[in-house]
């Protein structure tokens, strides 16, 4: 983060989280701020705050690159910030934005939505995609291009 203030990159992180005092459906669950989780508990999701700052970011680029849901989206408990990023990524994609979505959890998510045909561009390699993005030669690539 430092690195990034340094550049002046612009980077937003949650101002609140769903968190739960179990990994389960079942499990009690609060909204608090980022990084207030009492001991016992644990982050689960980005909270209602942070989903409404994240979509107005969404809605205003041009280009996005997502890769990794923003909490335990397998459970429906906590699926609830993914799935409202997901959705504001293809609604953002209908509006002519470009999106990438990497990696095997991020294309779970706008899958199980049934929102993946609306992506611009979906890969289950998103540690790859990442690397690639960074400049990094990867092996597969390299091989095709010898």
């Amino acid at each position: 983060m430092r690195r990034m203030d340094e550049k002046g990159v612009k980077y937003y992180l949650p101002v609140d989280s769903v968190i739960g005092d179990k990994f389960g459906n079942d499990a009690n669950t609060q909204i608090v701020p980022s990084g207030e989780v009492p001991d016992g508990w644990e982050s689960m999701d980005c909270g209602p705050e942070s989903c409404k700052a994240i979509r107005d970011i969404i809605m205003g680029s041009k280009t996005i690159l997502w890769n990794g849901p923003a909490g335990v989206f397998e459970l429906e408990t906590f699926a609830k910030g993914t799935n409202h990023i997901a959705q504001s990524v293809a609604d953002a994609c209908k509006q002519g934005c470009f999106a990438a979505v990497g990696g095997g959890d991020s294309v779970a998510a706008v899958k199980q939505m049934h929102l993946a045909d609306q992506m611009s561009y979906v890969s289950t390699g998103g540690g790859a995609m990442l690397e690639y993005l960074e400049g990094k030669v990867l092996p597969g690539i390299k091989a095709i291009k010898e």
